[in-house]
């Protein structure tokens, strides 16, 4: 049966697809880098952790191409690879944690919006007095009744924020290259006056939960990929937005040791890109970047918005989330998981009131959320190479993937670990009640809910959320 118009309009072509990976991995992040890792390391210990974070990613990135070509009838993106390698559970746990990820991604937009007006206009504060909360409620709604008009429109606007959030960046990095001075790039190198193999170490360790952050937002265009013109131009898009992403990130990294002392960079405010700027051109360079900020925040947002609405309902047409998120509108759009989504957003905002470290413990928590459908997704992928399926003849191409898929799934691991047991824990205070979901989809087919393994890993969960709520209310973690 032939297309109707409307889902040939929503089709989205190669660049669009690009724009979306772009959009959704240049938020907040990339603005923060100077004074987040001159706190934590000097110029080598940057080096090494980008070049970490970098390979990882990297192959993760491989990892969804090969999958978009290997498995062309998954257009489900990182929910659908779980679910064909695990089964149901851990494909609706991939599903639920990328979305939670996603729906705390945006509430971190929010709040540092709220926080970079309230620069100039102090009764926003740090992007969580009351009249934060309301305006980014506001907001939230607005771009609400936005998307509700259509994906291929808000992906229009999306491409364009992408590209304007850009430019104050590629300005960054130019008047950097020029400004810069050897003997800072000395003196930041190692760090510490007193370089040794495990100081280097500790530095590139507390820089690892950041890169991952700044990555989120990879799998952009393999979750939208049922709307991409071409299943070719997926893999591509994947690969082409990460390799552009990690350009800008080590060059605003590495050359801001070249204009400011390590403290001092270290001491800049958030934006601290904007700081390094003034440095280098006065006063009007911040306000550039700030404006810049303002754009990459608004763009990024509307990309975890598509992103978080599309997981769920992809989940939902899949029968392993509630029929009545799979509902689309008039044009096409998943207005079910939509509403959801936003719902769940504004209720984290209503959080934020009472955490004393809102948008740090936001960006964290998306972090460790997104780490865990990684993981699954890198693992399915080393699964399917592993034997065989989809290969037939091809073993040098095989073990190519092996490696590769190998690489990310070690990766993702040892990022999770990293992350320490605070944000594991804090992840299963959100997934124990999230599979209520599980449990209504199952309802409505009348299956039985958990097979034997998966009763195993949601009496884990539980557990796991049970000593989180515990350890709360103690006072061993907090938020």
């Amino acid at each position: 049966m032939a297309p109707s118009p409307t889902e040939v309009d929503q089709k989205l072509s190669r660049n669009a697809l690009v724009a979306l990976v772009i959009g959704s991995m240049i938020g907040s992040g990339i603005f923060a880098l100077p004074a987040s890792f001159g706190r934590a390391t000097g110029v080598l210990g940057a080096m090494i952790a980008w070049a970490i974070a970098g390979t990882g990613m990297l192959m993760l990135a491989f990892v969804f191409q090969t999958l978009s070509r290997r498995r062309p009838d998954l257009d489900a993106g990182i929910y659908a690879y779980a679910k064909a390698g695990f089964g149901d559970y851990i494909g609706f746990a991939a599903a639920a944690g990328y979305w939670i990820g996603c729906c705390l991604a945006d509430v971190a937009c929010l709040i540092l919006i709220k926080a970079t007006i309230g620069q100039f206009f102090p009764i926003f504060g740090d992007g969580t007095t009351p009249v934060a909360i309301v305006s980014a409620s506001l907001l939230l709604w607005a771009v609400h009744i936005l998307v509700l008009r259509g994906i291929k429109g808000a992906t229009t606007l999306n491409t364009i924020a992408t590209y304007a959030k850009i430019i104050p960046i590629v300005l960054f990095i130019g008047v950097a290259i020029f400004a810069m001075r050897g003997d800072l790039i000395s003196l930041n190198f190692w760090g510490t006056e007193h370089p040794t193999a495990g100081s280097v170490l500790a530095q590139v360790r507390s820089t690892m939960l950041l890169t991952v952050f700044v990555f989120v937002g990879i799998e952009g265009a393999s979750v939208y990929s049922r709307y991409a013109k071409n299943r070719s131009d997926i893999g591509i898009a994947t690969v082409l937005g990460f390799l552009s992403v990690l350009c800008l990130l080590v060059l605003v990294t590495l050359l801001s040791y070249g204009i400011l002392p390590r403290d001092e960079l270290g001491a800049l405010a958030t934006p601290s890109m904007a700081g390094v700027m003034e440095a280098m051109v006065g006063r009007w360079g911040s306000v550039f970047i700030s404006i810049g900020l303002l754009i990459s925040i608004l763009g990024n947002y509307l990309s975890w918005s598509l992103l978080a609405a599309e997981v769920l309902h992809s989940a939902a047409v899949n029968r392993t989330m509630p029929s009545f998120l799979a509902r689309v509108n008039a044009h096409q759009v998943p207005a079910g998981a939509l509403l959801l989504t936003n719902c769940v957003i504004q209720a984290f905002l209503l959080v934020t009131w009472f955490a004393e470290y809102a948008f740090t413990l936001a960006l964290k928590m998306t972090s460790s959320m997104t780490l865990i459908p990684y993981f699954f997704v890198a693992a399915y992928g080393l699964k399917l190479a592993h034997l065989g399926e989809t290969y037939h003849a091809d073993e040098r191409v095989r073990r190519v993937d092996w490696i590769r898929s190998a690489v990310a799934t070690v990766y993702a691991a040892a990022m999770i670990y990293a992350g320490g047991p605070k944000f594991l824990l804090l992840s299963a205070i959100l997934y124990a009640p999230g599979t209520l979901l599980f449990f209504l989809a199952k309802r409505e087919r009348k299956e039985t809910i958990f097979r034997p393994l998966e009763a195993v890993a949601f009496g884990s969960i539980l557990i796991a959320a049970f000593a989180g709520i515990y350890a709360l209310a103690v006072g061993a973690i907090s938020i």
